[in-house]
């Protein structure tokens, strides 16, 4: 029976997805739907999924990260944008019009301003449209594509709604932790996989398919920018420069420094040591 997985309908995840997307290897094993990473989390934990690409935000110990695979950032990830109104900066944010598609960056927004600026800025949910976010809140959550669009198109936002300050969150979370940011893994519910054949296979299937796909770099770009409208040289530095894809020592590092002041401001539940699947 084929494991069922919840996947994130957006670009950063492409080159983990290369071979699900690209010819048949893949298509036997796996039923894949294509969601925001908010849904991913919900459909993995209610069993509506076996496998999902979840924000960190939404692990628990029931799930077990999938070792190798991650969408990260080493500085600058420019997909996750905090856009500050006026030329106050951060400190002067009480409002935040907030894009709720991930729950991480939302999360490490609260981290940002609770831990590192003891201020509390006030959430409000908001459609993924920058100009009216600004119009109702002192500054917008910006996620994923929508958050590059507003990059490409900022001299029209600021037309609209005045002066603004464009904060990267991973650029904040690197330069105050020295570690990467870490937006999502790979996670499974360990009951769907029984034997040590079928967790080995996974293992190796995810791994083979985030290889492939950064080897074919100049085929997503060339997917990708009819679907979302965005130079070529945008989506393939974003693809090669501001995403890091690899779940190495630094990002187990990062991702439990980040629950851990996420609990700690009870932005999170304390959900206890990270989980892995066992070969």
């Amino acid at each position: 029976m084929a494991l069922r997985v919840a996947a994130i309908d957006f670009l950063n995840p492409a080159p983990l997805m290369w071979d699900f997307d690209h010819g048949p290897r893949l298509s036997q094993r796996y039923d894949v739907h294509l969601t925001e990473p908010s849904q991913c989390a919900r459909e993995l934990l209610a069993g509506r999924a076996d496998l999902g690409l979840i924000p960190v935000a939404a692990l628990t110990p029931e799930l077990a990260i999938v070792p190798g695979c991650t969408i990260a950032s080493l500085r600058q990830v420019r997909s996750i944008q905090l856009v500050v109104k006026g030329t106050a900066g951060l400190a002067s944010v009480r409002t935040i019009a907030a894009d709720t598609a991930s729950r991480s960056s939302v999360a490490y927004t609260q981290v940002l301003f609770r831990h590192f600026l003891k201020t509390d800025p006030t959430y409000l949910p908001a459609k993924a449209d920058p100009i009216p976010m600004l119009q109702s809140a002192d500054a917008a959550l910006l996620i994923g594509d929508p958050a590059l669009h507003a990059l490409e198109h900022r001299t029209q936002i600021e037309a609209a709604v005045g002066p603004c300050q464009w904060f990267d969150v991973a650029t904040e979370w690197n330069t105050r932790t020295n570690l990467p940011w870490v937006a999502a893994v790979w996670a499974v519910r360990p009951e769907a996989l029984p034997t040590a054949a079928a967790r080995t296979e996974l293992i190796e299937d995810l791994n083979q398919s985030r290889l492939h796909g950064q080897l074919h770099t100049e085929d997503l770009v060339t997917e990708w920018q009819p679907r979302i409208h965005l130079p070529a040289q945008t989506i393939r530095h974003y693809l090669t420069q501001n995403i890091h894809y690899t779940l190495d020592p630094a990002c187990i590092e990062a991702i439990e420094l980040f629950r851990h002041l996420a609990a700690e401001i009870n932005a999170l539940p304390p959900l206890g040591p990270l989980n892995f699947l066992q070969q």
